[in-house]
């Protein structure tokens, strides 16, 4: 998906955190930074866009809405319909706290579900 100016879900003005209802406009795969970290490595320019929580050791990767529900693997939470995900504003890309691990731009925003899936998988079997 191309984005040429912040989504309607961004307040790109706001310099909060903002709470966003997950399922309309992407689903978000929740997965301790100690998977997330290789799998992004394993993405490298693949990846879309990622939230880091840097004080609860959490990554968040944007899918299209409804991708990824039906998935069962290991330390992995994948947040549709009826979760809200914390959203750092647009410009906060380090921490401390909540950031944009991969910033949200015209060509990054959503990750391809099957590669994701493909690099948590290999990362939850490195760690075996």
């Amino acid at each position: 998906m191309m984005v040429s100016r912040a989504p309607r879900w961004m307040c790109s003005y706001s310099p909060e955190v903002r709470t966003v209802p997950a399922g309309r406009w992407w689903n978000a795969v929740r997965v301790p930074v100690a998977l997330g970290a290789p799998a992004l490595v394993s993405l490298g320019h693949e990846s879309g866009a990622v939230i880091k929580d840097g004080y609860g050791g959490i990554m968040y990767w944007l899918v299209p809405p409804g991708d990824a529900s039906a998935w069962h693997l290991p330390d992995v939470q994948v947040l549709g319909r009826g979760s809200h995900v914390a959203v750092p504003p647009l410009r906060r890309t380090a921490g401390p706290g909540l950031y944009w691990r991969v910033p949200l731009t015209h060509d990054t925003y959503w990750t391809n579900t099957a590669r994701l899936h493909s690099a948590l998988t290999a990362a939850a079997s490195a760690s075996l």
